[in-house]
């Protein structure tokens, strides 16, 4: 059996409230995941957390750094491409040992397409996300299982 518990830290960065109850609801209820869950609202703020920077450097807390990013397409503000082109120019120590995953409920091909030229996403779902879907990121990127 996958365990999903190999992961400390997931972000997911959407917009609408409706897919992080159900992202949030996957992962806790459906998965029992026990690790942390952050929220950003669009792909400016995502940046702003992994870079410790706005609202998330308050205090001189740092954030713990995502091992998954689970990355919507379309938002306000900065959309997940926008995310993507910033992303990739963070620096290494920031970027390196995450996995993006980017999600979507577009089926149009061209952002399939668009989304498979980016070397920092590992995988494209059509939302919503399953519990068959994430355990296949865990499993491919993570590698760990658990006996049954």
């Amino acid at each position: 059996m996958i365990d999903i518990n190999v992961i400390s830290n997931i972000l997911l960065v959407d917009d609408d409230p409706t897919s992080l109850f159900l992202q949030q609801h996957l992962l806790t209820d459906v998965c029992n995941y026990k690790g942390q869950i952050h929220e950003c609202h669009n792909g400016k703020m995502a940046l702003d957390y992994i870079e410790n920077k706005g609202e998330f450097a308050t205090n001189g807390k740092t954030y713990p750094k995502p091992e998954l990013i689970l990355l919507d397409i379309n938002m306000p503000v900065m959309n997940g491409f926008e995310f993507l082109d910033a992303y990739k120019v963070l620096p290494k120590d920031l970027r390196g040992g995450i996995v993006i995953s980017m999600l979507t409920s577009s089926l149009n091909k061209l952002d399939k397409d668009k989304a498979e030229k980016y070397h920092d996403v590992s995988d494209f779902i059509t939302k919503p996300i399953t519990k068959d879907h994430l355990l296949d990121i865990v499993e491919k990127h993570f590698g760990k299982q658990m006996k049954s």
